[in-house]
């Protein structure tokens, strides 16, 4: 939901007016009135004002995933399960991660085929999946968590998603961008038609925007180096807003 800061406008908002196919029904006899208050909605700017600015991530989700095969499904499963044990035992053991932070987001259970001309579409065997989204706030052991988990059993390791925790904080900031942005703008409009900028007459913010930013195929980004650990960067993120705003037009 977005929020809206409105000043009374006197005759620009016209309390009692009937909206008929998007034009003000006046009764006859008020037809001045009627040319003052649509003269009045014409000597207004609209503008859309942006403001954002780069920070740094302090939040990271990390998909961490096992993946085990077997000739039946229940061989497959038990398998798994206990793959993905020890890969939890590690996060919350080791690495002191809260059982908060640790969430399964994927499981599954499914038959693998095979086809031939002369027998068909066959199963052969099963894959047990399972994939844990795991919450962490130390951007700088990243890489040094993933590899201990791959060395515990993860063997589907699928992205890191980095974002801010609460960019609410940033809120005043952006917003203080987006209205010196529409500032300008409006402040052009108004001199390229030869007329000045008057006060703000309503402000409307939609939600604030965060990007996530993913760090893909990580397992990927380790060095060739036998020992080398994983390397990830958790670079900036963006935050941003716009606001829409009216000025009266003088």
């Amino acid at each position: 939901m977005g929020k809206q800061w409105m000043k009374p406008f006197g005759a620009v908002l016209v309390a009692s007016s009937l909206l008929v196919g998007g034009t003000a029904y006046v009764a006859p006899g008020n037809y001045a009135y009627a040319a003052e208050v649509q003269g009045v909605q014409q000597n207004v700017i609209n503008v859309v004002g942006k403001g954002e600015i780069q920070v740094k991530p302090d939040i990271a989700y990390l998909s961490i995933g096992v993946n085990s095969t077997a000739d039946t499904a229940a061989s497959a499963q038990k398998a798994n399960a206990a793959k993905i044990q020890k890969v939890t035992n590690l996060l919350k053991n080791t690495w002191k991660i809260s059982a908060d932070d640790i969430q399964t987001s994927q499981f599954y259970v499914q038959p693998n085929y095979t086809y031939s001309e002369k027998d068909g579409q066959k199963i052969k065997g099963y894959t047990a999946h399972h994939t844990l989204t795991v919450t962490y706030r130390d951007m700088d052991k990243i890489g040094e968590l993933l590899d201990a988990a791959s060395q515990a059993g993860a063997n589907n390791i699928e992205n890191v998603r980095f974002t801010v925790e609460n960019p609410e904080k940033y809120e005043s900031e952006v917003i203080a961008k987006a209205v010196a942005n529409a500032d300008v703008k409006a402040g052009a409009i108004a001199k390229a038609v030869k007329r000045q900028l008057g006060t703000v007459l309503s402000v409307s913010q939609p939600d604030a925007n965060v990007p996530v930013f993913y760090a893909s195929e990580l397992m990927s980004q380790a060095k060739s180096e036998a020992d080398a650990g994983t390397q990830i960067e958790a670079g900036q993120v963006k935050v941003s807003t716009v606001l829409n705003i009216t000025y009266e037009m003088k």
